[in-house]
């Protein structure tokens, strides 16, 4: 019986053993990411394009759902992790700054009469502000269910103590 060793990571150059190789680990990778959804309750999402172009994914919900999130932590300009519940006043005021120029845009301009430059600029302030909206949103609700989750779990410590 042969034994497993460590695998040399290169290029396997015989076409036929590359693509064996790579259905057993796509099996695999989407095996682990099932896996860690399904164990630590976690939200998972996974594209594999493989070498003849073709598209596997797999997503523990919905596959657009999660790369919305995506878009939003990546968008974000803090930290999610940094906890903090209060916002920038800076960054206040860049949001209310982009809506006044929004404001200001729409009262000079009939969107009907506008020129495809003109169309740009509003569609880039409105994606903007909706960025960071969306991303205020999120960190707002994660700071909110991160103080529940807290409060939660030091309760039931309290009670497990109490009872012991």
């Amino acid at each position: 019986m042969a034994r497993r060793g460590r695998v040399q990571l290169r290029r396997i150059e015989d076409k036929a053993s590359r693509q064996v190789r790579f259905s057993k680990r796509r099996a695999g990778l989407f095996k682990k990411a099932f896996e860690l959804a399904l164990l630590c309750d976690a939200e998972v999402a996974l594209l594999v394009f493989s070498p003849a172009g073709k598209l596997y994914e797999y997503s523990s919900c919905s596959i657009e759902g999660t790369y919305d999130r995506y878009q939003q932590f990546a968008g974000a300009r803090r930290d999610v992790n940094e906890g903090s519940t209060s916002i920038n006043s800076d960054e206040n005021a860049s949001i209310q700054s982009k809506l006044r120029d929004i404001t200001a845009w729409s009262l000079q301009n009939n969107a009907d009469e506008s020129d495809a430059n003109q169309l740009d600029k509003l569609e880039k302030l409105l994606t903007n502000a909706l960025r960071d909206t969306k991303s205020k949103k999120m960190l707002a609700k994660q700071n909110g269910e991160g103080s529940r989750s807290r409060a939660n779990s030091s309760g039931s410590r309290g009670q497990e103590e109490g009872s012991a």
